[in-house]
């Protein structure tokens, strides 16, 4: 099996952290969440982080401990937050793990959403919110994915793909 990091990645309600925990608990190996990593680090939410200090904050972090958690050993199954993707550095870095993007419609997301607090909801409206990082976050998820999964479906389905292309696929020169 190849030794190499797993990253998802996605919008916030994607299923991100259920499905890395799933295929974490398959492959024997530590789930890292770019969330858990922030609050550790900085404790505060990542919704906090965007109260206090802005989003620009917020994103800079969240690609500081995306960068950070690719060069663990052994290699790890990592949630990355979704602004990841807008950052150079970050999309640099991802070259080194196989990525998955978790994609689903920004109504479903924004429905999942509702019962979150600890994302920032940078408008009162999520699907529109959601809507519009889906637009300028696209073409990024799609450079950097080795792999795009339907968010819709369960969970278990989705982490099964996510094994199945994982093991079977070579990861390919960008």
């Amino acid at each position: 099996m190849r030794e190499i990091p797993i990253v998802i990645v996605g919008l916030m309600g994607a299923g991100k952290s259920t499905v890395g925990r799933l295929v974490a608990e398959a492959l024997g190996r530590v789930v890292r969440d770019s969330d858990a990593d922030l609050e550790d680090r900085y404790g505060m939410t990542a919704a906090q982080i965007a109260a206090a200090l802005g989003a620009e904050v917020l994103h800079e972090r969240e690609s500081e401990v995306l960068r950070e958690a690719l060069g663990r050993r052994p290699p790890e199954v990592i949630g990355a937050a979704a602004s990841t993707v807008e950052d150079a550095r970050a999309r640099s870095a991802l070259k080194s793990a196989f990525v998955v993007f978790l994609d689903g419609s920004p109504a479903l997301l924004a429905e999942r959403m509702r019962s979150s607090a600890h994302r920032p909801h940078f408008l009162p409206d999520l699907e529109r919110m959601l809507t519009e990082q889906r637009e300028r976050r696209l073409p990024y998820f799609q450079e950097v994915a080795d792999l795009t999964a339907d968010a819709t479906r369960v969970p278990e389905e989705i982490a099964e793909e996510v094994l199945a292309a994982f093991r079977i696929n070579q990861k390919p020169v960008r």
